[in-house]
């Protein structure tokens, strides 16, 4: 960054074009205080080395005259630098593991898949946030805890599969969990992203019990229903007939995950396909935005010494030269 901190002292520099006009120009068509009778006496007689080697005066206080104007408007240059400060979210993931996530209807894969590939694109599209994951079925059990390291978050996604635990949906348990891993959060900001195709059927916890807890602890539920409405194709695998599917109704607990976003303030939604999947998650990122202070300073260091110097060496050379080798003798 450059800058003139006094820029109206350029204007000496117009000093200079009437300077030229007036040694180059008007001075030297000037008529001679004496007169001869006859200009013939000097036809024939050339200037000297000398004559023509003093031109380099005049030029050496015009550029003087240029390098003091650009040195009183204080040329600077400067520096910007950033001071950020962050408000991060804590954010649980909760994800449900259970057989019915193999449904296909997010084709061309599982419910399970398409979910674990929008996570992942959720996780990288996030900055300063603490991030951890869940993962439940029957029972529930952190897979990641709270962490900044976004690489290690995502290789302990890539190692969720089906079978990690006992079947069932558990989701009372799955927002304990999260509940407790946010519980001693500083963060302004706290939210859980639970995603599941089922009803709650297994564990200690009911889903509501859990969300007032998450409420009382001013934390934030997102809900999302997996799952077209109407029927899904499951495949079964049967070690004497390999691989066959199964038509299946889905059965999403809508009531209940509306009642749990709505309780703690969050929002439910419905993701029928990978592409709404992927937007629901997007609109979620877009909601619990990360809030970013930048101040930027400027420091500027001065730069007139660059051109004062020069300026007054030429001077001093311009003064030597004159009273010296071209000093005019009677």
């Amino acid at each position: 960054m450059f800058r003139f901190e006094s820029p109206y002292m350029l204007l000496f520099l117009l000093l200079i074009p009437i300077y030229v006009y007036l040694h180059f120009f008007k001075w030297k068509n000037r008529r001679p205080a004496m007169l001869y009778s006859s200009a013939g006496l000097f036809y024939g007689i050339k200037p000297s080395f000398k004559s023509r080697l003093k031109v380099i005066l005049p030029i050496l206080q015009i550029i003087a005259i240029a390098l003091f104007s650009i040195a009183a408007a204080r040329p600077q240059s400067g520096s910007t630098s950033k001071e950020i400060n962050t408000e991060g979210i804590d954010i649980m993931l909760a994800l449900d593991i259970s057989s019915s996530m193999k449904a296909e209807d997010f084709a061309p894969h599982n419910r399970l898949y398409a979910a674990k590939q929008v996570i992942r694109e959720f996780v990288s599209g996030r900055t300063s946030d603490r991030i951890g994951l869940v993962v439940f079925s029957k029972q529930s059990f952190t897979q990641c805890p709270l962490t900044i390291d976004y690489n290690v978050l995502l290789n302990y996604l890539d190692d969720v599969k089906f079978g990690m635990i006992e079947d069932g949906t558990a989701i009372g348990l799955a927002i304990a969990n999260c509940v407790n891993r946010l519980r001693e959060s500083k963060a302004k900001s706290k939210i859980i992203i639970l995603l599941t195709d089922g009803v709650n059927n297994a564990g200690e916890i009911d889903p509501i019990t859990a969300a007032e807890a998450a409420k009382a602890l001013g934390i934030r539920i997102y809900t999302i229903g997996a799952g077209k409405p109407g029927k899904a194709r499951y495949p079964v695998d049967n070690p004497v007939f390999g691989r066959r599917y199964v038509i299946q109704e889905n059965q999403i607990d809508e009531e209940t995950l509306k009642k749990i976003a709505s309780l703690t303030g969050g929002k439910y939604f419905r993701a029928t396909d990978t592409e709404s999947l992927r937007r629901i998650y997007a609109d979620i990122g877009k909601m619990e935005k990360t809030k970013v202070k930048v101040k930027e300073y400027t420091m500027y260091s001065e730069l007139y010494r660059l051109f004062m110097l020069p300026a007054v060496l030429l001077m001093i050379i311009e003064m030597i030269l004159s009273k010296g080798y071209f000093r005019r003798t009677p």
